[in-house]
C-alpha cells in the first residue's frame, strides 16, 4: 500500500506546471500558477488573451512588414518583426522580440513570451510558447505548451486530435493519458503536447495527442511519439536497420 501511495503521489506531482517549466520570472507566469494538471492551462488561454487585450489594448509595438496581415485582436510586443506573407489572425498576444516569418499562420488563443520564433509554413493555434522557444520551419503546434528554449526540428508536428479506427476524428471523446498505469481523463477533445524547458525534437518527428515531455529531453528525427509521460533528461531514439544492396547494372537501352 505504501508503494502504491508513493506512486500515486509521484504521478500527481509530475503532472504539474512546475515539473515542466521554470516558473520564476517567466513571461505570463500567471497562466502557469497553481497545482492543477499541466494541461488545464490550455482551458484558460482564451480568457487570458481576452483579459490581456482588455487591459493593454490591441496594438502593434513592433514592425509589421508590408504584405503581412495582422487581425484586430492582436497585441504585438516591442521589437517583434512580422515578415511579409505572415498572417496573424488572433486573438493573440505576441511577446517582445519575436520573429514571425514569411508564410507563418498564427491563429486564435496564442500567447508567446519574449524572443520566440514562428517560422516559414508553421501554424500555431490554442498554444503557449514561453521565452526563446521556436517553431521555425514547417511545424504544426496545436493546443500545446512549449517551455523556454524549446526547439522544434523542421517538419515537427504536435498532433492534437486523436483518431478513431477507420481514420476519422473521435467526435465527442476526450484525450485520456495513462501514466504509471493510472488513466487521466484530461477532459479535452484536443490536446497536443506539453514540452518542458529545453526540449528539442528532431526533423519530421510527430507527437501524438497527449504527449507530456519532461525538461531537457531530446526526441530523435522521424520518431512518432505515443501519448504518455516522458521523464526529463532522456533521449528518445529511433532504431532503424538499413540494408545496403548492390545495384544491378542498368541494361543498355
Amino acid at each position: 500500500m505504501r508503494r502504491a501511495g508513493r506512486a500515486r503521489m509521484e504521478v500527481k506531482r509530475v503532472l504539474q506546471c512546475a515539473d515542466f517549466f521554470a516558473l520564476d520570472g517567466a513571461d505570463h507566469a500567471a497562466l502557469l500558477a497553481g497545482h492543477e494538471p499541466v494541461w488545464r492551462v490550455l482551458t484558460r488561454l482564451g480568457s487570458y488573451v481576452e483579459a490581456f487585450l482588455s487591459a493593454h489594448g490591441a496594438r502593434v509595438a513592433g514592425h509589421v512588414a508590408p504584405g503581412a496581415v495582422v487581425g484586430e485582436d492582436v497585441y504585438i510586443g516591442a521589437g517583434t518583426v512580422v515578415e511579409p506573407g505572415a498572417f496573424v489572425l488572433g486573438p493573440a498576444v505576441i511577446g517582445p522580440r519575436n520573429v514571425i516569418r514569411h508564410g507563418a499562420y498564427v491563429r486564435e488563443a496564442v500567447v508567446t513570451g519574449a524572443g520566440c520564433v514562428i517560422g516559414h509554413a508553421s501554424e500555431i493555434k490554442g498554444s503557449l510558447m514561453l521565452e526563446g522557444s521556436a517553431a521555425p520551419h514547417f511545424n504544426y503546434v496545436g493546443d500545446s505548451l512549449l517551455g523556454r528554449r524549446v526547439n522544434l526540428g523542421a517538419g515537427t508536428k504536435l498532433s492534437n486530435v486523436p483518431m478513431a479506427p477507420g481514420g476519422s476524428a473521435r467526435a465527442g471523446r476526450t484525450v485520456v493519458i495513462t501514466i504509471a498505469g493510472v488513466p487521466h481523463d484530461t477532459g479535452l477533445a484536443k490536446l497536443g503536447a506539453v514540452l518542458g524547458d529545453d526540449v528539442h525534437t528532431g526533423c519530421n518527428s510527430v507527437t501524438n495527442p497527449g504527449c507530456l515531455v519532461g525538461p531537457r529531453t531530446v526526441v530523435y528525427p522521424n520518431v512518432s511519439l505515443p501519448k504518455g509521460y516522458y521523464p526529463p533528461d532522456r533521449v528518445v531514439k529511433l532504431r532503424q536497420q538499413l540494408d545496403l544492396i548492390e545495384r544491378l547494372a542498368t541494361p543498355p537501352s
